[in-house]
């Protein structure tokens, strides 16, 4: 079965939304807020009670999709091109670039989250290696204000290649560092007048993980985004409202997800994990910055003129350390519990299974001793690690395999399918997905299937592996589930980046004077669909490069009626131990939405029989 959203139906799409009636008014300023990491059903009065309000008000999107793999990264790229990540070529927040980054301290496997990393890789991919023009940059090219202000990494990911600073503004944690991008002119001789430092603050405690011993955080990052809140309020919306020139502002709110990887709450315990005391102090930390830009754009007199999306880049669950199949669980480890899964177990699981010897990217390739295990969860194998055979990307609910050297197509057969039968004997997978031009394997869906596969020019995984999970109890699963997690944090910390609802569930809502009141949209919708709808709110014109587009959610408009919705369930062909990975979907007329995959019993809110 294959899925092909296509440019024709965009076109449609464009007519339907008399884009006419749009263009002959001035377009409204919009303003994106990003909640990272935080859940849809977490949203209550009692925990966050401006959003809560935002989304009652305004468009309650019941039926939202995070893009898999379910990372900060790739959703970011998918909300700045409205793009599926087989076309922006993000695949995960730790990807296989095929170079050694200087940046990453030359690492082929580098962490997206940093301004000079992404500097090095669009350099070394012809200058843009997501290969699409983003919203902001196409923004201001038409005339608007621009800033993105807020989380290092996403925050610049939306004109990454402008980095100059000055004519997007752009403010995040490494602001006023080596490497970092300049303050917009205005904005620094402001802020000087102003008396407020020039370099953004450290998150502080907020910013210490612990480790096996010892608890994480136990507050939230309030120090750090209220210097962000405070640049976006008090010195970037006057100056836009003083320029009288539409705009388009992002604050991406490191909060809830920054503290729920590091909270202490739950230090090797499954429950409360990230339900605890601070991981709602970090909830209600970023409820509070948006009610500050709210009331800041009320009291500049621009509510009638702007509207205000909010939209998470994924949901959040808790980390599970602990399996009966790892051979790398078995081993013995200085700073692991007993019996727990070490960071990087994916690759040291592959490297017994295939012979080979492990390297760590992250640690100058060095090897990777027995008792040892990688820094990051990355790994490289083969004999020589500069010219690896297989690379493994740890990120954490899911990790990418690729496959680099090997020429021979039976070859690369051969060693695929030696790999996908450990993977499949392992009780910490949950689905495998896999580049069909590989071959076909029982027991595994295609990458084409999750839209993985388009124009992106980074290289692209051979597998993408879901790992398995699970609900502790409660009475809403997707705001308990625990997920078996390759990252460095602790069992009872927190994660993303699985295939179940959890992850895939993230809060949307948007409120201004292009969206209904007091309405509730159950049609499906995506993090691609908010860079698409935004830039047709914007009059931009997208270029027709990649085929692998979100959709305008024209429903959540006035006198716009709901589109029909299909659902479904896509089914491999079963292993020889008869797991089949499964795929429930959601389609909107050729645009596709994934709510959950994996194995059947093994993962959160997969439903086997539709």
């Amino acid at each position: 079965m294959k899925f092909r959203p296509c440019f024709l139906a965009w076109l449609v799409l464009c007519a339907g939304l008399n884009i006419s009636a749009f263009a002959a008014n001035k377009p409204h300023n919009i303003i994106l807020f990003v909640p990272d990491g935080l859940r849809a059903l977490m949203v209550r009065a009692d925990t966050a009670l401006t959003m809560a309000k935002l989304r009652d008000e305004g468009v309650a999107f019941t039926n939202s999709h995070s893009l898999f793999p379910t990372f900060t990264m790739p959703n970011a790229s998918a909300m700045a091109t409205g793009h599926y990540l087989g076309d922006t070529g993000v695949f995960s927040n730790y990807i296989y670039t095929g170079y050694p980054v200087p940046g990453a301290g030359g690492s082929m496997t580098p962490f997206l989250e940093s301004d000079p990393v992404l500097g090095d890789v669009d350099e070394h991919f012809a200058g843009n290696y997501i290969h699409l023009d983003t919203l902001l940059k196409m923004a201001r090219a038409a005339g608007f204000n621009a800033a993105t202000v807020g989380k290092l990494g996403p925050s610049l990911i939306f004109d990454h290649t402008e980095r100059t600073g000055q004519k997007t503004v752009i403010v995040d944690d490494s602001t006023g560092q080596l490497g970092s991008i300049p303050l917009a002119k205005w904005l620094k001789e402001d802020m000087i007048k102003a008396g407020l430092p020039l370099k953004s603050p450290t998150r502080g405690p907020n910013g210490k993980p612990g480790n096996a011993t010892t608890p994480g955080t136990l507050m939230a990052n309030v120090k750090q985004q209220q210097y962000f809140v405070d640049l976006f309020d008090k010195f970037i919306l006057p100056k836009f409202k003083k320029d009288n020139k539409p705009f388009v502002a992002v604050f991406w709110s490191r909060d809830p997800d920054g503290t729920q990887h590091n909270q202490g709450d739950s230090l090797l315990k499954l429950v409360p994990g990230i339900n605890g005391r601070t991981s709602l102090a970090a909830i209600r930390n970023a409820d509070d910055d948006l009610r500050q830009i709210r009331q800041t754009v009320k009291a500049l007199g621009l509510e009638a003129t702007t509207d205000i999306i909010v939209s998470a880049d994924h949901g959040f669950s808790t980390i599970s350390k602990q399996s009966s199949s790892s051979a790398a669980a078995k081993i013995s480890y200085a700073d692991v519990p007993k019996g727990f899964l070490p960071p990087g177990f994916l690759a040291k699981d592959l490297s017994r299974a295939l012979n080979l010897p492990l390297w760590d990217p992250d640690q100058r390739n060095a090897p990777i001793a027995l008792s040892a295990h990688s820094k990051f969860a990355n790994g490289l194998l083969g004999k020589d690690p500069h010219d690896p055979l297989v690379v493994v990307a740890g990120n954490g609910g899911s990790d990418l395999v690729y496959l680099p050297k090997i020429e021979s197509k039976t070859k690369l057969h051969e060693l695929a399918g030696k790999i996908i039968g450990f993977l499949l004997r392992q009780d910490y997978t949950s689905g495998l997905f896999v580049d069909d031009r590989l071959g076909l394997f029982p027991g595994t869906l295609s990458l084409k299937d999750i839209n993985l596969q388009g124009s992106a020019i980074t290289p692209m995984p051979a597998i993408v592996v879901n790992f398995r999970s699970f609900s502790s109890g409660c009475k809403q699963p997707t705001n308990c589930t625990v997920e078996v997690a390759d990252t460095a944090l602790q069992q009872g910390q927190g994660m993303h980046g699985s295939f179940s609802r959890a992850d895939t569930y993230n809060f949307t809502a948007a409120y201004g004077p292009d969206f209904k009141h007091h309405f509730v949209d159950t049609a499906p919708i995506s993090n691609a669909d908010i860079g698409k709808t935004m830039a047709v709110l914007l009059h931009l014109n997208l270029p027709n490069q990649g085929k692998l587009w979100g959709r305008v959610i024209t429903e959540s408009m006035p006198n716009r009626k709901m589109p029909k919705v299909i659902k479904g369930t896509l089914k491999s062909k079963p292993a020889k131990n008869g797991l089949r990975t499964l795929l429930n979907y959601q389609q909107v007329d050729k645009t596709l939405y994934f709510d959950a995959a994996g194995f059947n019993g093994k993962t959160v809110g997969l439903n086997s029989k539709s």
